[in-house]
């Protein structure tokens, strides 16, 4: 293949999330791709729970995907902002005329992405943890750790927000700083406490509180079961090893502390937790901006070249809004301009997201006269705010069927 050539074939590293929807988008766009992903087993049980945006389900409607989580997912009609004294702060939910976000359990969207990758018969092959690459002049060639190879016209990093891939592009590419925070969260199934009352619904609201020692995020929903997470602000940064190795009884205590004060359902629902559910998701990270998303016949997507906080609730939707345009751009162009009008495209929108997700991770962390001051400004300043200012995030549409330009 020559440089001027599209590319025909992919290598996809990840077999996550954005790997397959990466895979499933090229194959949509006529690009043979198959997953290489380096643990030896699916990921199925594995991760709590996150909120699919109307713009990732608009990128998935764009491969014929967006069903998936709609099957699966139970509505949030709106995001309510509590204090830890339980006032109401603010109310905001994205324009009516878009779709309600989703929430999803990640394991739930995982298997249904990974079994309809396999339904549309992209090849996703585990135990290959990628060690380097090769460039042959004519493809790229990615060598794995146990001795095997593989080969195609491109590479694409799809592994994650400590993506080898990314290291290859660049060897001095930045890798997440700690924000501060260790996070939680747990599923309560209402028969497993049958002899508690059931909580009332919060009616598709989920409720995010600004607790006095830390964040608090809950949905009732209509079953009475529920959801909730913790962002515990822990001075030291750990590994994910490191804080589960605590134990979850340890940290069921620590959780009880530190919402003793708040009047929310924070303590409640924590207490009609048992610790064998605890999720302990481990320390959460902010990336840096990642100066180098290509480099030759290799490019990144989702939290390799972009991942945004948690507290964003976009990370899993600009994943799949990326894979789904490096798809297009890779449809209609030679690589390496598909490469470029595909980091045009995505850049500055992402690195926008990013920063918003950032700031809201520092109300996380504000001290007393922090706190006192976001109590007393917030609920001001959401009423000054036009919702409309609040819809670019939201309110982005891919049209799969235009046909990309390069940059001039």
């Amino acid at each position: 293949m020559t440089r001027m050539s599209k590319a025909r074939t992919a290598l996809v590293i990840g077999g996550g999330i954005a790997g397959p929807v990466a895979a499933m988008a090229l194959q949509r766009a006529g690009i043979e791709a198959a997953v290489y992903e380096a643990y030896d087993t699916t990921a199925d049980g594995a991760g709590g729970g996150m909120t699919i945006a109307p713009n990732g389900q608009d990128a998935l409607d764009a491969i014929g995907a967006g069903d998936l989580v709609r099957a699966i997912g139970t509505p949030v009609t709106a995001m309510g902002l509590r204090s830890w004294t339980g006032k109401d702060l603010a109310r905001f939910a994205p324009p009516a005329r878009l779709p309600v976000p989703q929430f999803v359990w990640r394991a739930d969207l995982y298997r249904a992405i990974y079994d309809e990758a396999e339904r549309r018969s992209v090849p996703i092959h585990h135990g290959k943890r990628l060690t380097g690459t090769t460039d042959t002049g004519s493809g790229i060639t990615a060598h794995f750790a146990d001795g095997t190879r593989a080969s195609a016209d491109v590479l694409i990093g799809a592994d994650g927000i400590r993506s080898t891939v990314r290291s290859l592009i660049d060897p001095a590419a930045p890798w997440p700083n700690y924000a501060g925070l260790v996070c939680f969260g747990a599923r309560l199934d209402p028969s497993a406490t049958p002899s508690m009352p059931s909580m009332p619904s919060t009616d598709g609201v989920m409720y995010l509180c600004f607790g006095k020692r830390a964040f608090f995020g809950y949905q009732v929903f209509d079953d009475s079961s529920a959801v909730w997470f913790v962002n515990l602000p822990h001075r030291a940064p750990m590994t994910v090893a490191e804080a589960q190795a605590i134990g979850a009884e340890e940290w069921m205590r620590t959780l009880r502390t530190a919402f003793a004060d708040d009047r929310t359902p924070a303590l409640e629902m924590i207490s009609r937790t048992d610790a064998g559910q605890l999720l302990i998701t481990g320390p959460m990270e902010n990336m840096p901006s990642v100066a180098n998303w290509t480099h030759g016949r290799m490019t990144l997507i989702g939290d390799a070249a972009h991942a945004a906080s948690s507290s964003s609730g976009q990370g899993a939707s600009i994943a799949a809004e990326s894979a789904v345009e490096l798809a297009r751009c890779m449809r209609d162009l030679p690589y390496d301009q598909a490469f470029a009008a595909y980091e045009r495209l995505r850049r500055p929108r992402v690195e926008r997201i990013i920063k918003l997700g950032a700031r809201t991770n520092s109300n996380k962390t504000a001290g007393p006269v922090g706190r006192a001051l976001r109590d007393l400004v917030m609920p001001m300043a959401m009423k000054l705010i036009n919702p409309e200012k609040m819809a670019w995030q939201f309110d982005h549409h891919i049209d799969w069927d235009a046909k990309s330009a390069p940059l001039t």
